[in-house]
């Protein structure tokens, strides 16, 4: 099972840096969206700042992290390859390439991430169509009943049935006694470092760093060692 897994993870951004630079008819779109989840005294601004780089209507990818585990003279090791950048639909043709390969070799690979049914996977649906991108059949699944969805995700692995639990990939991370991805940054101040510092290496390491923690967190639920930092390797 753990060879036919791809782990993903994605950092997105609001579309455009600021509310403002929102046409009128997108701001009201904007708005009417988050009307019954925002609380009422949040000013727009404010809100979309806070909001729209998690709603695929208002935000853009800049990168997809991926990686798979292999076995090597007995040790389970670890492939990461990023694809990133300010062209989104250049980081999501390069994606459906890598995944166009993995399925031609292995019809049942797995998307495997945290909290990838409720937020990755939509969001690369979504913003595919977005951007005028053929769904593959590994993504076409917008009517799939859940126990048809192929993924492994591990926020819902820890709910042991249990949905009315959510847990952080840095909690998750903490209580199996995982090296945390959480160092220098964390998912808030991506849009930050992406549009004023203009730091986009440090939002690749970021990624790259859940889908470590990530893959030890499966490697921990099968009761195997997690990763020694030699067995991992960054493809560029």
């Amino acid at each position: 099972m753990l060879k036919d897994l791809l782990f993903i993870d994605i950092e997105t951004v609001p579309a455009v840096p600021s509310f403002i630079e929102l046409d009128p008819v997108w701001q009201s779109l904007f708005c009417d969206k988050i009307s019954k989840t925002v609380p009422e005294d949040m000013a727009p601004p404010e809100a979309y700042r806070k909001r729209a780089g998690i709603l695929a209507e208002f935000g853009k990818i800049i990168c997809i992290s991926t990686a798979f585990l292999y076995q090597d003279e007995g040790e389970w090791r670890l492939k990461i390859k990023s694809i990133a950048g300010d062209h989104e639909v250049e980081i999501l043709r390069i994606f459906t390439e890598l995944c166009d390969k993995l399925y031609r070799i292995n019809p049942n690979f797995q998307f495997a991430g945290h909290n990838i049914r409720e937020f990755d996977i939509p969001y690369i649906g979504r913003r595919m169509l977005i951007n005028y991108l053929s769904l593959p059949p590994y993504l076409n699944i917008q009517d799939k009943k859940p126990w048809e969805l192929k993924m492994v995700d591990t926020m819902n692995w820890w709910k042991f049935g249990d949905h009315k639990n959510y847990v952080s990939l840095h909690l998750l991370a903490h209580v199996l006694g995982i090296p945390t991805s959480k160092t220098d940054m964390d998912g808030s101040m991506v849009q930050d470092v992406y549009y004023l510092e203009k730091d986009l290496q440090r939002i690749i390491n970021y990624c790259q760093q859940d889908v470590i923690v990530t893959a030890n967190i499966v490697l921990r639920f099968q009761n195997l060692p997690i990763l020694n930092p030699e067995n991992i390797q960054i493809v560029t």
